[in-house]
């Protein structure tokens, strides 16, 4: 049997995915990608789970697709076809880019060391995204001839904006944490010995709240970056009108003026 390549665990209702290629740094397989997928169906059918974490084992995050993957290690046989690099896009970035966009609850990225192409974008489509402090982020499709993927395009942008998004993606220059958290790429950078402990922390705070309002924060967030003004008031609108009907915002109201502590179990 294949060793899986991506370890889960839960905490209460925190399960934790972890990238099981130290030996690689993590670098993304087709066999990996297939496994988060899964991961994250599952997670999304589960109840009892209300926060995800993703992190690495070892000392890297993850270094982007493994270009001695079947799926696009090239074929170096002269005259041999190219490999559809878009194939593998196709088949699993896009699915799973799509996917943690459309959770149901909110995830978290714990980012420890480095996070290159793909596994940065990857990263920087969750919700949250800790960083140790000798984690880097590097746009690294420049150096092989490719365009940023897993989302790149679209996250950076709209993160740090055109200026500093063309120059990590043209450059492909290494970007420490601290300074990725002073652009405002990601949320918080902190000493590597208290990511891990930090980062289940904030998954079990963030698991408390009523995570299916996170969620329809995150639709909101995103949709209203395509609208205008007056579109973006009228979802808002459609979407607390939905929310005021459910048992969280019932719960919530009632905790707030009865002053105790909200038991939230919407998903």
């Amino acid at each position: 049997m294949q060793e899986s390549q991506v370890l889960l665990s839960q905490e209460g209702a925190v399960c934790t995915f972890t990238l099981n290629r130290p030996a690689a740094l993590n670098s993304f397989t087709t066999q990996m990608l297939g496994e988060l997928l899964v991961a994250f169906e599952a997670s999304a059918a589960d109840a009892s789970v209300r926060c995800i974490v993703v992190t690495g084992s070892g000392r890297g995050f993850c270094a982007g697709q493994d270009l001695s993957d079947p799926a696009i290690k090239p074929d170096l046989t002269p005259g041999a076809a190219p490999k559809d690099i878009g194939a593998l896009l196709d088949g699993f970035y896009i699915p799973l880019a799509l996917r943690v966009r459309s959770m149901p609850i909110p995830v978290i990225a714990a980012v420890n060391g480095v996070a290159a192409g793909a596994g940065a974008n990857f990263a920087l489509g969750c919700d949250l995204v800790l960083a140790g402090q000798s984690a880097s982020f590097i746009q690294a499709f420049s150096k092989i001839g490719l365009v940023p993927d897993c989302g790149g395009t679209w996250l950076l942008p709209r993160l740090v904006g055109r200026a500093q998004a063309m120059a990590l993606t043209l450059l492909g220059d290494k970007l420490p944490a601290e300074q990725a958290q002073a652009l405002g790429m990601i949320y918080r950078c902190l000493p590597d010995a208290e990511l891990a402990e930090q980062a289940q922390a904030l998954a079990q705070r963030v698991a408390a709240m009523p995570v299916a309002a996170l969620a329809a924060t995150r639709q909101a967030l995103d949709s209203a970056m395509q609208m205008d003004w007056p579109t973006a008031l009228a979802q808002e609108a459609a979407l607390q009108r939905q929310l005021g009907f459910a048992h969280d915002y019932q719960e919530g109201a009632s905790a707030f003026l009865q002053k105790r502590a909200p038991t939230f179990t919407d998903r």
